[in-house]
Order: structure tokens, then sequence, then C-alpha cells
């Protein structure tokens, strides 16, 4: 049978709704529906056992960050990233575990990789019941840290994949310390889905010791190399904030969310939501600076509501900027953002 999923499937539909409904209780039936008919095709479609095994580990990995996180969607949450082979004598140790106390005291939830050296020191400052682990299984560096080992906040992956989705899809923010190849490449990851705009705009602080030069060389890098090169676009050094000091980097986190709450793409709008409304005179002002990522035709306006958003109600008494928007310069997005959070 050629299952498909706009179309009535005769049967099969039948037999999934039935499902559904001995079940129980079903949240957003009609995504539960085209998932189970995506179980189905890739079972009619893959001969390949690893194939399936892959889509299945996946499936079940997602569905339990989704329930873990799932209670702490009201409490903003920063990733912290960096090297598992700093000892704890180390001053980036200190500053990590400071960072991670810092953070809590202002209200924040940390999430790291869950092993030891900079990821425990963040999880020591924040504490256990502040701290999330995002692990992975390897050869080596199986166990989580003591802060987080046997807490209902500790996940393990199989794929990388996924863990890269819970690190930043759950995270406002995302802290980066030196590291290795996994540091480096959670860095890439968190700026390219920033730069195309798969994740909405969060602050990326790069957090270097007092006397460390280890993202100054890479800032110089990207200056000599990429910047100069035209391999990244003139405003993208946006994306990111170079800091040696924690209480600035903390800053920098909380003044981004000073009014500016949260992102939704509506109908090709991006809709701003904010905790305080903007006068109309502040309004005219970014339309002048940021016509530049406008669409032709188009606008940037204060509203309310989108009646899109209903699905969101906790939401709905929020003021809104709806733009607009290219959806190409995602630099000038996070740089409106900014300048609301000034305004």
């Amino acid at each position: 049978m050629n299952l498909r999923f706009s179309a009535d499937n005769g049967m099969v539909d039948l037999a999934i709704k039935n499902l559904i409904e001995i079940a129980g209780p079903m949240r957003h039936p009609p995504i539960v529906r085209e998932m189970i008919i995506a179980a189905l095709k890739a079972g009619q479609e893959n001969s390949q056992l690893v194939d399936l095994k892959v889509m299945c580990s996946t499936l079940k990995e997602m569905r339990y960050t989704s329930k873990v996180f799932g209670d702490y969607r009201g409490v903003r949450k920063v990733t912290v990233f960096g090297s598992a082979r700093t000892t704890p004598d180390h001053p980036l140790y200190q500053m990590a575990r400071a960072f991670g106390r810092n953070l809590a005291a202002a209200g924040f939830m940390v999430i790291t990789g869950g092993g030891p050296g900079i990821m425990q020191a963040a999880n020591e400052g924040a504490g256990p019941e502040k701290s999330f682990g995002v692990g992975i299984r390897l050869p080596f560096e199986q166990k989580s840290n003591p802060v987080l080992n046997g807490s209902p906040r500790d996940i393990t992956y199989k794929y990388f994949f996924n863990r890269k989705v819970a690190f930043i899809k759950e995270a406002c923010a995302v802290a980066l310390f030196p590291g290795g190849f996994g540091t480096l490449d959670e860095a890439m990851e968190a700026l390219t889905l920033l730069q195309t705009g798969k994740r909405y705009p969060i602050p990326v602080v790069l957090m270097d010791g007092p006397e460390d030069g280890y993202w100054s060389g890479w800032l110089k890098f990207i200056r000599d190399h990429l910047s100069t090169a035209g391999y990244i676009g003139p405003g993208d050094g946006a994306f990111f904030h170079h800091t040696h000091d924690v209480d600035d980097a903390v800053s920098v986190i909380h003044k981004f969310y000073h009014r500016f709450h949260s992102l939704r793409f509506v109908s090709g709008k991006a809709v701003i939501r904010m905790t305080s409304g903007l006068q109309a005179s502040q309004v005219d002002v970014l339309r002048r600076q940021f016509t530049d990522m406008i669409v032709a035709g188009g606008g940037l306006q204060l509203s309310g509501a989108l009646p899109q958003e209903c699905d969101e109600p906790e939401l709905a008494d929020l003021p809104r900027l709806v733009v607009d928007f290219n959806k190409r310069d995602f630099a000038r997005l996070r740089q409106l953002i900014d300048a609301i959070n000034r305004a």
C-alpha cells in the first residue's frame, strides 16, 4: 500500500485513529498520526536494519529529551561548553564554577555535556537542582560527573546529532570556554544555526581566562580569513560576545532578555514578543535604522498577539513588534533585538 501523509489511507488511518483512542488522551493527534505513518513508510521502504535502528533511536531519544525538559520550559537555561580535560586546580575551572554559580543566582539553569572539566565546574557552580546533563555514550568519559550522577535531569545519548539538538534547542544562551575539537565543533554549530536562521537569536559568549588568548586567537583567524575573504557577512560578529569576565558574561545574557522575550515567524513575518512596550517614536527610529532588513513594501509596527499565536495563550498579553523580515539578514535581526533592548 502506498501510504501518504496528506491523503486518506483508508483502513490504515482508521487503525491509527483507533490506536490513538485506545492509548488515551493524546496531544496534537494529527502530528502523532504523521509520526506513525512515517514509521510505517520507513518499514516499507528500508531493507537495512541499521537505517531503522537509527530512526528508532532518534525518535526515542528526542521523546525523552522533551519529557525531561518539559517541566522546565518556563525557566531560561544556558548551555556551557568547554574542555573535559580542565582540572579543578586550573583558573578556567574556577571561572566556570563561578559562572555557573552566578547564572543560578540570576535565575538561570545550566546545561552541560555532563562530563568532567569545564562541564563539571559549571554544574558545581549552579548546583544539582539547577543543572542538566546532556551526555554521550563514548568508549571513555562514560560516567556523568558527580553533580549529575543519578539526577533526573541527566540524559545520555547514543547519537551526537540528537545531543546537539538538545544543547541548542533548549538553551536561551550559549557560553563557550576553551576546549578541544568538540568545543570548536559546538561553537561552529551554534553560530551556523544562528547565521542561517535555523535557531532564533540567542547570545553566544566566548569566555577567556584573564590571561588567556584562546578565543582572541580564534577571533583573529575569523577576522583575517573568514571576514576579509568575504566568507561571512560584515555584521556576523553580532552573533557572539568575547569576554574575560564572568560578571560581564552573565550581564550580556541577562541584558539580552531585558525587553526581548521570544520570537516566532507567522505567515512570513517575524513576530518579536517583548516584556514591555515601545513608544511609537522609538518604533519610528527602529524602522529607519533597519529598513535594509525589511522586504520591499513591508513594514515594522507594534501589534498585539496575532490570531495564529493562539496556541501560546500564556504569551497573549505581551506586546509585539511585527517585522516584514527578509529572512536573509539574521545578523541584522540580532542587531534589531539589541536595539529593542536598549530603547
